[in-house]
């Protein structure tokens, strides 16, 4: 049950993070109490997270059923969840300029989508909606990282966006597949160092031609220069722990892709057999906590399942019913 696990954390962690959002953490704590004891609101909302995550999700079941997955497969159901999501009146909850820039321009005509991508955009929404890529069996590494790559570079063209987005689907993978919070970080980094002159041409097309890169290594290399920084900030983070302290100060706060990847895991792995302790944590932060959190509570409930989070909450979370029908298919 670790896909069930990871989707229905990911909500809960956006819903507990959603009144935070935009507050300090003197602010969180007059309005919301001791932060260990923050309680799910009553009726738990989601962010577009949540909603983008689903829209990833629906995209992937599509292009799935033209087994194996392909870009052609994918861009297409990509393209039209993310224009539904940008045209339904359910956008309504403060969601990021460059989503919205983006998803306009891909609405527009029928542009190649590596002409709309906001490639000067790092921001977290690139990765805070790709954990369903990193749960969907039955993937090859190739497959993974392309389709992590593409649904960020739909509306996120920055290399540290697509780099982000393949590496936090990548931590996803792991811990589903019973990786031990000890070896996380030493895994993502060899997967970082890799990878960091690798360009996947055949997903991403001429993208990096829309960027003032040299050539398409020196692009991505980019990008990945800059998860492997924030992972040094990460690991020394972790060699000090502060549990009291707000995790923003040290690996930043997530307002931008490689920072919510990393102080999601900070937040994951401070608590690693407490999710509900790691998603309290993270939504009470100093930066963009619905996002920080919605990642850390896909960690836990990656490495946790599904039983790791009480009924009570899981039962009232909003889309409940979707992210357990994604869920149960994955899992099965």
């Amino acid at each position: 049950m670790k896909a069930t696990g990871a989707l229905i954390g990911l909500a809960i962690g956006d819903a507990l993070g959603f009144p935070t959002e935009f507050n300090d953490v003197p602010s969180i704590l007059a309005k919301c109490g001791p932060w260990r004891r923050m309680e799910l609101p009553r009726p738990a909302f989601v962010t577009d997270d949540t909603q983008m995550t689903l829209a990833v999700g629906r995209a992937l079941r599509a292009a799935l059923e033209c087994e194996p997955l392909s870009p052609l497969g994918l861009a297409g159901p990509l393209r039209e969840e993310y224009v539904a999501w940008w045209r339904s009146p359910d956008n309504n909850r403060a969601p990021g300029r460059t989503c919205l820039t983006a998803c306009a321009l891909l609405a527009g005509d029928d542009r190649p989508w590596q002409r709309a991508s906001v490639t000067g955009s790092k921001g977290c929404g690139a990765n805070m909606r790709v954990a369903p890529v990193g749960l969907v069996p039955g993937l090859t590494g190739e497959e993974r990282a392309g389709a992590a790559q593409l649904q960020s570079g739909l509306t996120h063209g920055h290399p540290t966006a697509l780099a982000a987005s393949d590496l936090t689907a990548h931590a996803v993978r792991l811990l589903a597949r019973g990786t031990g919070p000890a070896r996380l970080t030493g895994l993502l980094r060899a997967y970082a160092t890799e990878n960091r002159t690798r360009y996947h041409e055949h997903w991403l097309g001429d993208l990096w031609r829309h960027t003032h890169d040299a050539g398409p290594e020196s692009f991505i290399a980019r990008g990945w220069d800059e998860c492997l920084g924030v992972l040094d900030r990460l690991e020394a983070a972790l060699r000090s722990p502060d549990p009291e302290g707000d995790p923003c100060l040290a690996t930043g706060a997530g307002w931008i892709a490689e920072e919510a990847l990393a102080t999601a895991l900070l937040c994951f792995l401070l608590f690693p057999d407490e999710p509900l302790t790691a998603v309290r944590r993270a939504a009470c932060t100093s930066g963009d906590s619905d996002s920080i959190a919605c990642l850390t509570g896909a960690f836990a409930g990656a490495y946790l399942g599904a039983g790791a989070w009480p009924q009570q909450w899981a039962e009232r979370i909003e889309y409940r019913d979707e992210l357990l029908a994604l869920g149960a298919a994955w899992d099965a």
